[in-house]
């Protein structure tokens, strides 16, 4: 994927010799969070959001706030996992493109993003998704592997999806493998297992175990 295909350059960043009327006008057309801002001599001094546009008084110039431009940006060569990370970061759903040079070369959407998260084959490709977790010292990404890769799995993609108390949860994408061997697997190297196929026989045998114990006891 050429990320650089998705550069916008439909909006111009606005000059900050304009009064804020403008700016306010400009949000009330969009549906952008922030508008990127530059100076006379062309230089990109940031974003401005929307909710302190509309608190600024519309008759005085964008300069007469120059404390509130938001600097972040991108480079032409960042890759789109950590363009995705500087959009989150940033709470803002257009994010500013500067070439190594330091010259504004446009703007990408974050639908546009997104977009391209989704078609990876962690989400394009079919398969099953298991959610485990492990004490945050104690799991690998290369035990987690060869969990899902010594029961004949393969593994699409995997990320941590949550950090809460010193234990780590891991979203897996798993294709081309027995769910439940591999979620067996997982216990034995002490995983807790959060989320997996509704068919885990596991589980459904504990359950049955469990019924069985209950009408035992109660005859």
């Amino acid at each position: 994927m050429n990320l650089l295909d998705y550069i916008i350059n439909d909006i111009k960043p606005l000059l900050n010799t304009k009064k804020v009327s403008e700016a306010q006008l400009l949000f009330n057309q969009l549906t952008y969070s922030h508008i990127p801002i530059k100076n006379e001599e062309g230089v990109y001094l940031g974003c401005i959001s929307e909710n302190d546009v509309h608190c600024f008084e519309s008759e005085k110039h964008i300069k007469d706030y120059a404390y509130a431009p938001e600097g972040f940006f991108v480079r032409e060569d960042t890759n789109w996992l950590d363009v995705l990370e500087a959009f989150a970061q940033n709470a803002t759903n257009i994010m500013p493109v500067l070439s190594n040079k330091n010259v504004y070369l446009g703007y990408y959407e974050l639908n546009d993003v997104i977009s391209l998260f989704n078609e990876t084959p962690f989400f394009s490709e079919a398969g099953a998704i298991l959610i485990v977790e492990k004490g945050l010292t104690d799991y690998s990404f290369s035990e987690v592997s060869q969990i899902v890769e010594s029961n004949d799995g393969k593994l699409l993609g995997a990320f941590i999806s949550k950090i809460e108390n010193d234990v780590a949860q891991i979203t897996l994408k798993i294709s081309n493998a027995n769910l439940n061997d591999i979620m067996q697997s997982f216990r034995r190297y002490s995983y807790n297992i959060l989320s997996g196929h509704e068919d885990d026989s596991y589980l459904i045998s504990l359950k049955e175990r469990s019924d069985y114990l209950n009408k035992y006891l109660n005859m």
